[in-house]
């Protein structure tokens, strides 16, 4: 297996995992509160819809050009990335608050207790449709990761793997605890998501452009190497510019200016 082809497998993972979480936050809270049967239909009628879009612009993806491809693709990633990276950064620096899927699950069941309850041919409705738009909106990022990066590589097969392990261990891991995966390092994850991303844009949209790297693949590790230090670099300024901001804030505060 090529560098390239790891590193779509472990972006594709990644990237799943992170909305995987996310989505299951909310039918943990739904399952637990209005029942479960209700809350697994919509989310596997969502899944289901995932696929379908999958398999349907998948195949007409291949059709398009490979370097205007990767060009599109490329350039898309980095905006892409450059965002997860940003707040990442933001909240590594203490300067964005750290996502807490715990609080998350607790304001999920406090909501849906409260929501009434509709009853229409012997399924809650509220369950169903809450269930589906969180499972259908997350899981369209996965179709579009495993989309661009399977189309883009060539490989949709190897971006489906990586995809498929993250949302099975994900749903492995919830129906264990039952709870929200609140010890997995989420952002963390969407700091790596964030780089890889990141990486995967500028390095296909210099190859969509008609430029050749130096070592090809290769270039993908001195890429990731590059943005990795970089973005530890603006973490560490602003952290210590964040520590110096609080005293300040502090002593203005006591002498109430």
């Amino acid at each position: 297996m090529t560098t390239a082809a790891v590193f779509l497998v472990l972006a594709a993972f990644l990237a799943s995992a992170v909305e995987a979480v996310e989505a299951l936050t909310v039918v943990l809270a739904l399952g637990t509160t209005r029942g479960w049967r209700s809350t697994l239909i919509g989310a596997a009628a969502a899944t289901l819809i995932l696929a379908a879009v999958i398999a349907l612009f998948g195949p007409a993806l291949t059709s398009v050009p490979i370097n205007v491809l990767r060009l599109v693709v490329g350039t898309l990633l980095l905006i892409f990335g450059l965002q997860w990276l940003r707040k990442a950064i933001l909240r590594a620096s203490g300067y964005r608050a750290q996502r807490d899927e715990e609080a998350l699950y607790l304001a999920q069941l406090a909501e849906a207790r409260a929501a009434g309850t509709t009853m229409r041919a012997g399924m809650d409705w509220y369950a169903f449709s809450l269930s589906f738009k969180s499972v259908f909106l997350e899981g369209l990022e996965v179709a579009f990761i495993v989309l661009t990066f399977g189309t883009t590589q060539g490989s949709i097969p190897l971006a489906a793997l990586g995809a498929g392990l993250a949302l099975l261990l994900v749903a492995m891991l919830g129906a264990l605890v039952h709870r929200p995966l609140s010890r997995v390092p989420e952002n963390t994850m969407k700091f790596a998501v964030g780089l890889m991303l990141s990486t995967f844009g500028i390095f296909w949209s210099v190859e969509g452009s008609g430029i050749d790297w130096p070592g090809q693949d290769i270039a993908i590790l001195g890429i990731l190497a590059f943005l990795t230090l970089v973005s530890l670099g603006f973490v560490a300024v602003l952290r210590r510019m964040h520590t110096r901001q609080i005293p300040s804030a502090a002593s203005a505060a006591s002498t109430g200016e």
